[in-house]
């Protein structure tokens, strides 16, 4: 089936699928049911049909899976004295019965890689190189460079490529440019976002994206405008599978990233409504806020001061007493969030809820659809021991900012360390966000002065930062960038 093909059949498929909308008192919600095959696979199983498998869901990462909570740099929902609660300003949708979670399967073809390097101007043919097919830069190895995963779901990054002085890659008879010279097309004016859009379109049909929800508000580098599109996938909007391209101001792709192969369709699971998965949100949020002060850690005193028994007198702490933060719920979306789950990562029915806060800008809040029972919780990590600075280790550091590298995938993280100690960076990629940790090693066995100072490390990330945000792995929060 070709890009069209595919692009017309799931736009008929999420027309079918559209059978009512609801909208919550404030606007910004709609919700799509599910009909047709859907409910005949609810009927099946009603008969006798074998139940799904549990799913062990692997935990959130700053908004990017059901049980993530919150997308990355936004309000955290434990960030109050006593968490925070999220309340519908008007009736929640009931939704489907049941809906089916989708998995990567199968390989990437050259063909398939092809169709998108042309797309994207990349001249030359694909090779298979280890589990990556690639389109390198020829002659002096500098300029557009394509690599596509050859295993679903097929991750792919465009970036211009620095490769430097390698052997015999420069030009005979002309001077070799420095790593870090080469920048993709820039300078100029931004195109507007009607621009981006058309210029992002026969991308998006060739990956089978073309119904794909897409903004181009952001700029980068105050000339390149980014476009994101969220895909479609078997008619339900998705959350943390996004395609991202940066439109130079000649009207060109300049960077990207995405995914090649749609995600196949897998067990379907019995679904909880969008109003039970807000309020088990909301009890999981209990105990997120710091813990109290003061409180019961011992027993009261027998005798008040005015003569009065304490043993009855209810045991509070100041959490106990602070009343939570309450953030407005204006509109809610069954979707597909990019879950790790014990399988790898897929699609996993989920509640987009938006949040619309007075004080701040509206942020999306993500649950879990699936019903509780079919859920396996996640395993407890086992705590980590305490540093011990006789064995030559130290807490991770707090980082203050980064930049980004002109190859797009280096970045420099800068934080305040001690003189006589070494640092390395380590960063996990997933398509909505980089998290980075600072690891710090001591030199034990010598005397030091206890002297700060600002230190800058670098980390090589496996795909082009582009859009998405870069949060420290040791706080949580966004990192500011230079």
């Amino acid at each position: 089936m070709s890009g069209t093909e595919s692009g017309h059949g799931r736009r008929a498929a999420l027309v079918a699928t559209v059978a009512a909308g609801v909208l919550l008192a404030g606007g910004g919600g709609l919700y799509l049911t599910a009909s047709g095959d859907e409910g005949a696979e609810t009927a099946s199983r009603a008969a006798g049909a074998p139940a799904p498998p549990p799913l062990r869901l692997g935990g959130g990462s700053g908004g990017t899976g059901p049980d993530a909570g919150i997308a990355p740099g936004e309000p955290d929902p434990g960030g109050g004295p006593s968490g925070t609660v999220y309340r519908a300003e008007g009736p929640l949708p009931q939704g489907p019965s049941s809906a089916a979670v989708h998995r990567p399967e199968g390989l990437v073809t050259s063909e398939e890689v092809a169709r998108l390097a042309a797309v994207l101007g990349v001249e030359g043919r694909p090779a298979l190189v280890g589990d990556v097919w690639t389109i390198r830069p020829e002659k002096d190895g500098r300029g557009p460079r394509l690599d596509v995963a050859r295993q679903a779901p097929g991750s792919w990054t465009y970036s211009w490529y620095d490769g430097g002085p390698v052997g015999d890659t420069c030009l005979k008879g002309k001077e070799c440019p420095l790593p870090g010279e080469l920048k993709p097309p820039s300078g100029g004016s931004p195109v507007s976002e009607a621009a981006a859009r058309a210029a992002a379109a026969p991308v998006l049909k060739v990956l089978g994206q073309d119904d794909a929800k897409v903004s181009a508000t952001q700029v980068m580098n105050g000339s390149v405008r980014v476009v994101n599109a969220d895909p479609v996938v078997g008619g339900l909007p998705t959350y943390g599978w996004s395609t991202g391209l940066h439109i130079g101001p000649d009207g060109r792709p300049v960077a990207g990233s995405g995914t090649l192969k749609e995600p196949a369709k897998g067990e379907t699971y019995p679904l909880v409504s969008a109003e039970r998965a807000l309020a088990r949100l909301n009890e999981e949020s209990k105990g997120t806020g710091p813990i109290g002060i003061g409180g019961c850690a011992t027993d009261p005193p027998a005798t008040e001061p005015d003569g009065g028994s304490g043993k009855d007198a209810p045991c509070q702490t100041v959490v106990d007493m602070a009343p939570p933060r309450e953030v407005p719920v204006t509109g809610a979306v069954l979707g597909l969030a990019a879950t790790d789950t014990a399988d790898g990562r897929v699609l996993v029915p989920t509640w987009l809820f938006t949040a619309d806060p007075a004080d701040s800008a509206p942020y999306t809040v993500t649950t879990t659809a699936v019903a509780p029972e079919y859920l396996v919780p996640p395993a407890k990590p086992s705590p980590e021991p305490t540093p011990d600075p006789s064995d030559g280790t130290a807490p991770v550091r707090r980082i203050d900012s980064f930049t980004v590298e002109p190859d797009g995938r280096t970045l420099a993280v800068t934080f305040w360390g001690g003189v006589c100690d070494t640092y390395t960076a380590h960063a996990v990629e997933d398509p909505r966000q980089v998290r980075v940790r600072i690891e710090e090693k001591s030199k034990g066995g010598r005397a030091c002065i206890l002297v700060a100072k600002e230190i800058t490390v670098k980390v090589t990330l496996q795909a082009p930062l582009g859009d998405r945000p870069v949060v420290d792995a040791a706080s949580g929060e966004a990192v500011p960038r230079r």
